[in-house]
């Protein structure tokens, strides 16, 4: 969690990059760009670097929109989910997910595996998981981000658990 004096710099790196500063600019993304590539990542899977890509220049073609530079992180977490979604849709268009051949459960190159079984979710159910259990955001707010009913992210968090607990002991 970022304290006080952290915050506070932050705050001012946005300030400065709205204004059109271009060293602010360049601080600001050194910071944003690992926190986006894992979202991307974990979303977008092997499209990760192309959806952070798309996320980052999205943050700074609207940063002059941000209006409360403490909510950066925030807003920049909702862009990068919906830029992570839409590249690994576009992707899943042109490559069909294959649910017949999982690994083996006692692999021993369990990440592998689990990026495996992963791959195979729709985008949708792997950014609920993805917000819900890795990011720890509760029903609402990840509705919020996804843009849709709290009711929508709780039938796709059921339904992404139960297809990721059925393909991993299969």
């Amino acid at each position: 969690m970022p304290t006080e004096r952290s915050g506070d710099r932050t705050a001012a790196l946005v300030r400065a990059a709205q204004r059109g500063d271009t060293l602010a600019m360049a601080e600001l993304l050194d910071l944003l760009a690992p926190y986006v590539g894992r979202v991307c990542a974990s979303i977008a899977l092997d499209q990760g670097a192309d959806a952070a890509q798309e996320a980052l220049t999205a943050v700074f073609k609207s940063l002059r929109t941000l209006k409360d530079p403490a909510a950066l992180h925030g807003w920049v977490r909702a862009i990068a989910v919906r830029e992570a979604v839409r590249t690994a849709r576009r992707a899943a268009r042109t490559v069909p997910a294959d649910l017949t051949t999982l690994p083996a459960r006692g692999d021993p190159q369990l990440s592998a595996d689990i990026r495996d079984v992963l791959d195979r979710l729709s985008p949708e159910h792997r950014a609920v998981l993805m917000l819900r259990d890795v990011e720890g955001l509760d029903e609402r707010t990840a509705a919020a981000l996804l843009g849709v009913r709290t009711g929508t992210v709780k039938s796709r968090l059921h339904r992404a658990r139960d297809t990721f607990r059925k393909a991993w002991t299969s």
